[in-house]
């Protein structure tokens, strides 16, 4: 299914999808970091509060509204005509991409929940690693979409 009117507008989809996934991927780098400085101070002192309205700003006012839009405007670039040829491999390989990091976006979701309410129970370590899951992800779905190497 394709929107004929959409190809017209395709650099300007392409440029707002792009500048969607920056400040998506910029938080999504960052709200791990901020997990693993939080698990470093105490239950109830200031510094825990202050990691709190952080985390919480950061998840609601950037990496909530920046995956929205990375997904608005990436459905809009498959819907555009030309766009895309589903019988390659690259587009479901990028999509499982895409799939993998809105899923990973889900957990940083329960983990800050954790933390809001003292229940963290993980070590710093954890979220070292967890820290790298996203760039990973990344390196797929580049590759994937400026490659194209199936």
């Amino acid at each position: 299914m394709s929107i004929g009117f959409l190809a017209h507008t395709y650099p300007w989809v392409k440029a707002f999808h792009l500048m969607s996934v920056i400040a998506w991927m910029a938080g999504m780098f960052y709200l791990p970091r901020l997990f693993v400085y939080h698990c470093m101070v105490h239950h109830g002192t200031a510094e825990s509060e202050r990691m709190k309205v952080m985390e919480r700003r950061l998840l609601k006012q950037i990496i909530n509204p920046a995956m929205v839009a990375t997904w608005i405007f990436g459905l809009l670039l498959v819907l555009t005509p030309g766009v895309i040829d589903w019988s390659s491999g690259w587009p479901w390989v990028k999509l499982a991409g895409v799939l993998a990091m809105s899923m990973f976006h889900g957990k940083l979701v329960v983990w800050r929940r954790d933390f809001m309410e003292d229940r963290n129970t993980r070590p710093h370590r954890y979220y070292r690693i967890a820290n790298e899951v996203p760039t990973v992800l990344m390196f797929v779905i580049v590759i994937m979409v400026i490659v194209k190497p199936f």
